[in-house]
């Protein structure tokens, strides 16, 4: 046989079998379209997935995919390494308490600038870019998320004596007004928010993404909470993943040392959502193209997944 007539055969081939896979992904993902269609999930954004410009695009096109197929999406992001780039460009020395920033009044107004700002209408413009409609916001419009001053105590190993830490304006939710975000449901638009608070006194706070992706997720009785990590899940004590969770057994890894560092104020989070209203949330890879839609439209899904007791 000819090599031309022989590659061109194998070309359609090939094509015939792209075509077919294509064919069955969209059949595997339509009953949970179905499912998921007018529900709302939060996916708090950070990490390597929003420091990688192909990974970026690639969530913006997901994004707009699931509000285009009748879900309603949530975009809450972060920024540490951002504000860190910028903060050392500032010439503005920064310190971290048990992984906290601590945050004066010359850091909250450079953190301020960068999520709300630069890093925010960043995500905003790629969602516009992929064909969604997103409006970017912050905790202080519309009051939000109304916040105060977080305090942490740490006990001094010579004294044994538990001294409280000042974080500066490190806050923490008190209240989420998810009416402004109401508005959104029957719209088009994508929200875009940025973790920033407002005291009740007008002070402006820095908080913890994933806190106030939490938050956002309860107040808004979200179906799912999405976390994008730079970790494939929570791992057991063998390193294999764990795909489905109970707040039992996170418990259980948390005390006997399976989980720990990072993933625990994470999965803490993720146990506090379910616990007040949230069917399910999700600890996701953010590093592979594609994550949540691997998790939302597919029976293997991804990551792990952290329901209540009587539901696994």
């Amino acid at each position: 046989m000819n090599e031309e007539v022989r590659s061109e055969e194998d070309q359609s081939e090939s094509s015939a079998y792209r075509t077919l896979a294509r064919a069955k992904v969209l059949s595997e993902a339509l009953p949970f379209m179905r499912r998921f269609n007018g529900q709302t999930i939060v996916i708090k954004y950070g990490g390597h997935a929003m420091g990688d410009p192909e990974l970026a695009r690639l969530f913006a096109q997901d994004v707009v995919l699931l509000k285009q197929v009748g879900m309603n999406p949530i975009v809450v992001h972060g920024g540490g390494p951002q504000i860190g780039q910028m903060l050392k460009q500032l010439n503005i020395q920064s310190e971290f308490i048990d992984g906290l920033r601590v945050t004066d009044q010359q850091t909250i107004d450079v953190v301020e600038m960068v999520l709300a700002g630069k890093i925010n209408k960043e995500i905003v413009s790629n969602i516009n870019t992929a064909g969604g409609v997103a409006v970017g916001l912050c905790g202080k419009d519309a009051n939000l998320i109304t916040a105060r001053k977080l305090t942490r105590t740490k006990r001094d190993p010579e004294s044994n004596i538990e001294k409280v830490l000042d974080l500066g304006f490190v806050g923490e939710p008190v209240k989420v007004d998810p009416h402004v975000l109401d508005c959104f449901i029957s719209t088009d638009i994508i929200p875009v928010i940025s973790p920033i608070g407002v005291g009740e006194d007008g002070q402006t706070y820095n908080i913890n993404a994933d806190t106030a992706a939490g938050a956002i997720a309860k107040a808004v009785g979200a179906t799912r909470l999405y976390m994008l990590t730079d970790v494939k899940g929570i791992l057991d004590g063998d390193k294999n993943l764990v795909r489905d969770a109970t707040i039992d057994s996170i418990k259980a890894m948390i005390a006997d040392g399976t989980i720990q560092g990072g993933m625990i104020p994470k999965t803490e989070t993720c146990m506090d959502a379910v616990q007040n209203g949230v069917e399910a949330s999700v600890i996701v890879d953010g590093r592979a193209p594609h994550a949540v839609l691997l998790e939302l439209f597919t029976e293997r899904g991804a990551g792990t997944m952290i329901r209540s007791d009587k539901e696994i």
